[in-house]
């Protein structure tokens, strides 16, 4: 019989019957350790029929043969060792120049402990947007200016928005919640801010106790300026709008810059990043606030 060339090619869990290992067997003498999977996983071979199996091919067919036993009988057990779920590493870093210290896997993350800075600064910055939201609910009924109505309806939207954050953010830690709300009718905003932020004042029964809440919240328009913007129409009221809206923001800002001096204050991560929000889009308002107050016409400007 001529030569002819016989190849096992692996191509899934199925590639061997029962009956093909049964030949192997018979044919080679390999007997296969108890368990032998259905598979295996072995190279390609080639190996002549004419030749016996004790010839150099036969030897090394039953030799690759073997290995691919050996090796197949230790799957399963690393199978299993696989599926075992690791136990999760905690490592806690040392201070500068301190060691880590690995911690049990039963360790849970502990939030730091707010500052009372952080709390004065959520509850003073709902009543600070409060007075920008009123704000801006006087353009529709005082101004055409489209970019003035433009900015004011950005400026509602993102300061609605981000006092319904602070609120949810002081509720979460039972911290009281400021309840002035602007646009009710009848509501001196101006006044209500003082009243709410003198309410934890020293009880000294002094009169400059709603004075002195108001000078805590920097960039506030007072009631004089306030009742101004009430009774200005179309330009002049832009003109009052816009200066005293870079005023506010500037306020703002001034807020943000002491909640980060403050030591131990602004380590909250969602503080730290409405605050940082806040930051960048105040300071991007200004710049525009600033470029319309600079294509006023002198009329405008009086």
């Amino acid at each position: 019989m001529s030569a002819s060339a016989i190849e096992l090619i692996p191509a899934g869990l199925s590639l061997l019957s029962p009956m093909k290992i049964s030949r192997f067997v018979k044919r080679f003498g390999v007997c296969p350790e108890e368990g032998l999977p259905s598979m295996l996983n072995c190279r390609q071979v080639r190996f002549c029929r004419d030749r016996e199996p004790g010839s150099a091919p036969g030897v090394a067919l039953r030799a690759s043969l073997v290995a691919s036993i050996f090796v197949i009988s230790l799957f399963p057990s690393a199978s299993a060792q696989q599926t075992v779920p690791a136990k999760p590493v905690v490592v806690q870093p040392g201070a500068p120049g301190a060691p880590s210290k690995t911690l049990p896997s039963s360790t849970r993350a502990v939030l730091p402990s707010r500052s009372q800075a952080d709390v004065e600064f959520m509850q003073g910055m709902i009543l600070h947007h409060a007075q920008a939201v009123e704000m801006t609910a006087m353009i529709p009924s005082h101004t055409q200016n489209k970019d003035l109505r433009s900015l004011g309806a950005r400026i509602s939207s993102s300061q609605s928005d981000e006092i319904k954050f602070m609120k949810r953010w002081l509720a979460a830690r039972g911290e009281s919640v400021p309840q002035a709300m602007p646009n009710m009718p009848g509501m001196n905003m101006s006044h209500d801010l003082s009243h709410d932020m003198s309410h934890d004042t020293s009880n000294d029964g002094s009169n400059d106790a709603s004075h002195d809440a108001m000078a805590l919240m920097p960039g506030m328009l007072t009631p004089q300026q306030m009742e101004a913007l009430r009774k200005a129409k179309d330009a002049e009221f832009d003109h009052l709008f816009l200066v005293g809206m870079i005023q506010h923001h500037n306020g703002a800002l001034t807020m943000v810059k002491h909640l980060f001096d403050t030591a131990g204050a602004g380590q909250d991560a969602e503080l730290f990043n409405f605050a940082t929000d806040a930051d960048n889009s105040q300071r991007a308002e200004i710049r525009i606030m600033e470029n319309m107050l600079k294509t006023e016409t002198p009329e405008e400007k009086r």
